[in-house]
């Protein structure tokens, strides 16, 4: 195809590049048989049984408490705004939802600054509790 086949073979190369990151994934999704369900005593296991990765995954299920606390107050502030001026029914709807994502969205970057998540790597630390969650229940 000369030029254009170069040039498609080019962009299908930069979105691999892009999406590498899937490669990871791939051992755990997309089984046959799904791993089972863990529970938070199994991440507790897991946090006192690694020294590097699990203080990482405590840091990061902290830090769910900043976003889901975020949510709140954005979606209380917006959807009272909203509901104060317009007394529209679904414009307090969109502007509540609108609100959490926000709030969500701002509560994520407080607790990646508050607990310090930029300076680790939180995709192995996912990674690496789903490893010993699969060693676990499939008895490697």
């Amino acid at each position: 195809m000369g030029i254009l086949g170069d040039h498609i073979e080019e962009v299908k190369e930069h979105w691999r590049k892009n999406f590498a990151f899937l490669d990871y994934y791939k051992k755990l999704y997309g089984r046959e048989k799904p791993l089972p369900k863990w529970t938070d005593a199994d991440v507790e296991e897991f946090i006192a049984s690694d020294p590097v990765y699990g203080p990482q995954l405590k840091a990061l299920r902290e830090s769910r408490k900043f976003a889901i606390a975020g949510a709140l107050v954005g979606a209380a502030h917006l959807g009272g705004v909203s509901f104060k001026y317009s007394k529209s029914p679904h414009g307090v709807v969109l502007a509540t939802g609108f609100g959490a994502l926000c709030g969500a969205v701002f509560g994520a970057e407080v607790a990646e600054h508050w607990n310090q998540l930029y300076k680790i790597d939180k995709q192995a630390a996912n990674l690496r509790f789903l490893y010993w969650w699969e060693d676990k229940t499939l008895g490697k």
